[in-house]
């Protein structure tokens, strides 16, 4: 959790031309789950610039090894308190992670296996809200142009479900200039930029992809936004 102090300064977002949001039924505040830096940093300076109260929840039991996880965390948790975002870090859960995965280990990029990463992911984000008095939740996993759209929003409704009063923010980040501003923002903080989903088997297959097209492996915590024009 960042300090209070922090938490309670006042954010400091460069002007765009962005819709005013509002969150479903009246509420109040929302807990964002994020997933990395890079896909939230737009979604949380678009709320910020709607004056929207929210928290971060990061639980991310997939992102694999922990070098990465550690490294994506702490990009999330800089960006978190340059604008005085409460941050929670919640467990990494990687065993119950694995477990679930068991027979899907082989299973392509937004097959079952991700629909179940998704699944795990939004039901810890859902409880928390049930817990804490949140009657809304989004997440940043939907900005990425490497997503289904459709499947993350569907695991994030049945999450939801479980809950009476709350919600799943399906709202559409890539719109509007999202996705564009989501890799500005990106180079203009120079977040650390994953090469691949964030699991062992996305880390496997991509790397396997890379020695075919005579790739480096990816090396972990290596690649900046800004350091170069490739992304």
């Amino acid at each position: 959790m960042t300090s209070k102090n922090k938490m309670n300064a006042k954010p400091q977002v460069t002007p765009i031309d962005r819709p005013k949001l509002t969150l479903p039924n009246g509420a109040d505040k929302l807990l964002l789950h994020s997933c990395c830096a890079p896909c939230s940093g737009e979604v949380m300076e678009a709320l910020l610039a709607s004056d929207i109260d929210y928290t971060i929840y990061f639980y991310n039991p997939n992102i694999h090894p922990l070098k990465e996880y550690e490294i994506r965390k702490e990009e999330n948790i800089r960006f978190a308190e340059k604008h005085g975002v409460p941050f929670i870090d919640a467990d990494y859960d990687v065993d119950n992670w694995f477990e679930r995965a068991k027979g899907m280990e082989y299973e392509p990029e937004r097959g079952i296996r991700c629909t179940m990463c998704f699944d795990m992911r939004f039901e810890r984000t859902a409880l928390y809200a049930h817990e804490h008095g949140f009657k809304v939740i989004s997440s940043s996993l939907g900005i990425s142009r490497w997503k289904n759209m459709a499947q993350i929003n569907d695991c994030g409704h049945r999450a939801a479900a479980h809950y009476p009063g709350i919600v799943y923010w399906d709202f559409n980040w890539r719109k509007g200039g999202g996705s564009a501003r989501m890799i500005e923002i990106s180079k203009r903080e120079h977040f650390y930029q994953q090469e691949y989903c964030g699991c062992a088997y996305s880390l496997r297959d991509t790397n396997a992809w890379r020695r075919e097209k005579g790739r480096e492996p990816i090396k972990i915590g290596v690649k900046y936004y800004g350091d170069d024009d490739d992304e």
